[in-house]
């Protein structure tokens, strides 16, 4: 008797611990398992460049702990399947819920597709420690703002699931597959410069993940809550592209933490557990909000006065604004494909507050050069910022780059990596080259204007441009419900 085939159709758990729906498919007979690279489905938000880099380094690693046997496939996600299940004779389809509008839209119909061919079909939770329509307030509506969201409603419920380990073995479908393409036929990125250099701090798969947990855990938890805000410090776990890709689970990083809080005695591992969290709120925000990548979640700022300047966003993209602080920022996102949380907040503020430039604009450049570009962090992070989010940041609240430079990067370590022109400056001076004296310049061989641009504007008057372009909203204050 021929036991039934089942797909394992992966998506953003690129990883075999922890994987519910891989558990499922080979729980159930002969696995399959599928990549398909889908870049018409989402619309306007398909994978940026350096996403699909660290995908492609992902998916050669899984496929070697898949003993070869993943396929791949480039098209439509619907035909795709359809075709492998009519040809095929499969029993069974799984796959671990996304969260995603459009990911959404095109798993419902997938869905349905299935059950009129009687063919089985089911999601599973592999990506969230809680689903986003199991935590709501008293009245069966979403939370809008994170501190009740999460002591309310996440902590007050089941405490999410433990981590289950791999399969302790598959059985692979062992056939040919016509249509299914190698990795470079996926054709993920091509052979640049930018991403040869890219390619360099590109630690991906689940062997990494694991690894990174386990060092931030033995080396940088202890000291969390205070180390994570400068930018100097290894202070952070790295993991975000991970836990984008699925790599690792939230449920493997939390429960690794909690098992972490019995050895420290500080709050550290707590606070790094509500930080895990924010992640969570992102999804639930997209989930409950789907036009978060687009439009303001407060209508009032559909109305904001944004400037269009074409110029000054390309100086703020390369790295050019003459504001230390800012454009180490963006030189690190461009050359790692990350970028430190706490300098996210700076970059962004300065270009939505000083520069009065759209959220969407500076979303879309992170989008395209972050590893971890992840539609509900980047679109939640981003209205946060410019104040149009649900529990957002203030609007009156505009990051001062120089005074954040100066506390969060007192010695200077992090200026000097990115910005190494200035390097020669001394300390006093480093956050702010343009107010150090000629001699104090010509001394550390640096010529204003050459050698590092003079700064694109003046951020007293700005931030009261600012303050003043919000005031003309006229907007009738609003209360938010916990």
């Amino acid at each position: 008797m021929t036991q039934p085939l089942c797909i394992h159709w992966f998506r953003q758990d690129l990883r075999l611990q922890d994987n519910p729906a891989l558990l499922a498919a080979a729980r159930g007979g002969q696995l399959l398992p599928i990549y398909i690279l889908d870049d018409n489905s989402p619309g306007d938000w398909a994978m940026g460049a350096a996403s699909r880099l660290w995908l492609h380094h992902s998916l050669q690693l899984l496929n070697q702990s898949l003993q070869g046997k993943l396929r791949l496939f480039r098209g439509d996600s619907q035909s795709i399947i359809e075709s492998l299940v009519e040809e095929h004779s499969v029993d069974a389809v799984h796959w671990n819920r996304c969260y995603e509008p459009w990911r959404r839209q095109r798993d419902s119909a997938i869905k349905s597709m299935l059950k009129e061919r009687a063919i089985e079909v089911e999601s599973h939770n592999g990506s969230l420690l809680w689903e986003p329509w199991e935590v709501l307030k008293k009245d069966d509506t979403p939370y809008k703002v994170y501190t009740p969201y999460y002591r309310n409603g996440c902590l007050a419920i089941a405490p999410p699931r433990q981590a289950q380990a791999g399969p302790a073995s598959l059985d692979l479908f062992p056939d040919s597959l016509p249509g299914s393409l190698t990795l470079d036929q996926l054709g993920l990125f091509e052979n640049l410069p930018w991403q040869q250099d890219l390619s360099r701090h590109c630690d991906a798969g689940e062997t990494a993940a694991l690894g990174k947990l386990d060092e931030f855990c033995e080396s940088a938890l202890e000291s969390y809550r205070r180390g994570r805000d400068f930018p100097a410090s290894q202070s952070t776990s790295m993991l975000s592209p991970h836990l984008h890709f699925g790599e690792i689970s939230p449920q493997q990083v939390w429960h690794r933490i909690e098992q972490e809080q019995m050895r420290l005695h500080g709050d550290d591992p707590a606070h790094f557990k509500s930080e895990l969290a924010w992640r969570e709120f992102s999804y639930y925000q997209i989930y409950h909000f789907p036009d978060l990548p687009d439009k303001p979640l407060k209508a009032q700022y559909a109305k904001f006065a944004w400037r269009e300047d074409a110029a000054n966003l390309a100086l703020w993209q390369r790295g050019q604004t003459g504001f230390p602080i800012i454009d180490a920022g963006m030189r690190e996102l461009w050359q790692t494909g990350n970028m430190h949380n706490r300098v996210r907040m700076i970059v962004a503020s300065f270009l939505v507050k000083n520069q009065l430039i759209h959220w969407r604009e500076g979303a879309r450049w992170f989008w395209d050069c972050l590893f971890d570009a992840d539609l509900a962090s980047n679109s939640a992070g981003w209205q946060w910022c410019a104040g149009s989010g649900v529990d957002a940041s203030p609007w009156f609240r505009i990051f001062n780059p120089v005074l954040q430079s100066e506390k969060f990067d007192p010695d200077g370590d992090y200026l000097r990596q990115y910005c190494p022109e200035l390097g020669a400056l001394p300390n006093r001076y480093l956050h702010k080259p343009w107010l150090a004296p000629a001699d104090v310049l010509q001394e550390a061989s640096i010529e204003m204007g050459v050698d590092y641009p003079l700064p694109i504007l003046d951020l007293k008057t700005t931030r009261l441009r600012a303050l003043e372009a919000n005031k003309r909203l006229k907007a009738k204050p609003t209360s938010q419900s916990n």
